[in-house]
């Protein structure tokens, strides 16, 4: 439109008074827009004031139309991309959680939960701000730049190849800017992990922080990542805020030097290069720096995302070392036994299990006893396939667990840890955890059996009162009574009891204990204690230290041999 309103405007460009034959070329469509700008300035065939003006006005409007396409186009473009952005990103998250929920225990033993809780959040956060927002400029630009850039090789050959010489000059600053910003935002994004690490222990720990007087050594470690943290992101974002002055400077000081060397061509009488073409040939380079400036912009931010992209990554590619074989067996009842043969399990280097050989037969119970990091609790690990042995094996019903399928092997278990685990829910929401299509008459019922349902009925709204942020509503043994009535609702043929009352009063602990022989009735039962009076009608006790079974036998068996069992009984009977 600038080329030949100039031209007609300003008498440069004859009047064309018959309209070419149309088509689908750049000559064709120019001209009979010649045409039609000078029926509107010269209806007459003479120019005058009052055509010009006619003219301009038309020009003005048909300026004003194409900006209003131009700018409704972009909001259906944004209408039409936001479930697109905010659906990768929701995606993410869902996959994310998804392998969360598949990876084994020792990833979590491993890492920070705060930096797990970091990369699910504020990384996925970054990659959304970052990555998704660029993704109009990554599709838009790219084609404005290359329409742009065809409009000026058109119009002038000669000029364009000076600018492509001049580009890359621009591209290889802008880049060396942005591999810096990536590795300076990974920097950031791991001292951002750490403070939220923090952060969650702090919550975690707030009582032993305030018993022990710690709240100034705490704020003072707070303090100091907080602040590594800031500067950190002062330099990334003086990095990133670094590129869009830039690279507008590096546009302008390109287009300064297309003006000088375009001038040349001008008043160089042998090119052919006229006023009104360069002028026009100015104004579109002009706009194409806009959406090279904010293509530079998007690379940065890309540059930025893509180290919360790593980083989320790291948690999607870890190997899941604990899954079904190709063709595993479903197992739908336990019938017969449990067998530990020859079984050997290290989490590093050193055992923690040495060749345990054990057989459980169904309805009988097994207690595990002996000092504490002896391997009693990573031996009851191993049955449901919480980790997954070095050595040897593990069998039910004559069957190895490796076999069968995980979520069917562990239907079968129903576990009771020394700490409650409970949810931010309801009573009932807990109770009925992971059990679909559950009645208020068998969460009652489950209830009553593990001496829960008289504190639950005192509750303000019974079993749909909220217990609150791990049950922190409830006190020790209520919160281990509602965990035992979640494993007698699922009514599993095996049990894991992990020192279950070893954290209770003298008077919870009757009540929880009472509940729990009530769990183990017709149950096959691996009872882990501390507390040897709690095991004492156990069909067979295994002492355990350092990872070997070094006495087994019943209660009375065990006394009379006067050895390690012995010891133990008789230090808590003095106790």
């Amino acid at each position: 439109m600038i080329i030949p309103f100039l031209g007609l405007l300003f008498g440069t460009q004859p009047l064309v008074t018959s309209a070419p034959p149309l088509a689908l070329n750049t000559n064709s469509l120019v001209q009979n827009f010649y045409f039609e700008l000078s029926s509107i300035i010269a209806p007459t065939g003479i120019v005058n004031i009052e055509g010009q003006m006619r003219g301009l006005m038309f020009i003005c409007f048909l300026v004003l139309a194409l900006f209003f396409l131009k700018n409704l186009f972009r909001y259906f473009a944004m209408y039409f991309l936001s479930p697109i952005r905010y659906g990768v990103v929701r995606d993410i998250r869902a996959e994310v959680y998804k392998k969360l929920l598949r990876l084994p225990l020792s990833f979590f033993s491993e890492k920070r939960k705060g930096d797990i809780l970091a990369r699910m959040t504020t990384d996925i956060l970054e990659i959304e701000i970052s990555v998704m927002n660029s993704l109009e400029i990554l599709f838009k630009d790219p084609l404005s730049i290359m329409a742009f850039l065809i409009t000026m090789v058109l119009m002038s050959p000669k000029l364009t190849l000076f600018v492509f010489v001049l580009l890359p000059i621009t591209g290889f600053l802008i880049g060396s800017v942005g591999k810096s910003l990536k590795k300076i935002a990974v920097i950031g994004q791991e001292s951002l992990g750490r403070l939220v690490s923090i952060i969650e222990e702090s919550l975690t720990g707030i009582r032993i922080i305030k018993a022990f007087t710690a709240e100034e050594k705490s704020f003072e470690k707070f303090s100091s990542a907080n602040n590594y943290t800031m500067s950190t992101f002062i330099k990334m974002l003086r990095k990133r805020d670094l590129s869009a002055p830039m690279s507008e400077f590096l546009g302008v000081g390109v287009m300064v030097i297309v003006m000088w060397f375009g001038g040349k061509l001008v008043l160089d009488t042998t090119e052919v290069l006229s006023p009104e073409v360069f002028i026009a040939y100015i104004a579109i380079f002009s706009q194409l720096i806009a959406p090279a400036k904010s293509f530079s912009t998007a690379y940065y931010n890309m540059q930025k995302g893509a180290a919360s992209l790593d980083r989320v990554n790291y948690i999607l590619d870890e190997i899941e070392s604990i899954k079904d074989i190709e063709n595993a067996i479903p197992i739908k009842s336990f019938e017969n036994s449990i067998e530990f043969n020859e079984l050997s399990f290290s989490y590093d280097v050193t055992p923690t299990l040495k060749n345990i050989n054990l057989r459980i037969s169904k309805g009988s119970t097994v207690a595990l006893v002996g000092q504490s990091g002896g391997g009693k609790t990573t031996l009851a690990n191993l049955l449901p396939r919480f980790y997954d042995y070095t050595e040897g094996d593990i069998l039910i019903d004559g069957k190895s667990i490796k076999e069968y399928q995980i979520q069917d092997l562990r239907k079968l278990m129903g576990v009771v840890t020394q700490e409650s685990i409970l949810f931010n829910d309801s009573v009932f929401g807990n109770i009925a955890f992971g059990i679909d299509d559950v009645n208020e008459e068998s969460v009652i019922n489950a209830a009553k059996i593990a001496n829960a349902h008289e504190f639950i009925s005192k509750l303000e709204n019974g079993y749909y009162t909220n217990i609150g942020d791990s049950g922190s509503k409830l006190s020790g043994g209520q919160k281990q009574r509602l965990s035992i009535a979640r494993a007698i609702l699922k009514n599993p043929p095996i049990l894991i009891l992990d020192e279950a009352t070893s954290s209770l009063d003298t008077e919870s602990e009757k009540m929880v204990q009472d509940a729990i022989f009530k769990l183990m009735e017709n149950r096959t039962s691996i009872v882990i204690a501390h507390r040897l009076s709690t095991i004492q009608h156990a069909d067979e006790i295994l002492v355990i230290h350092d990872g070997e079974i070094v006495e087994r036998g019943n209660h009375d068996d065990l006394i009379e041999k006067n050895g390690s069992y012995k010891k133990l009984y008789d230090l808590q009977a003095f106790a």
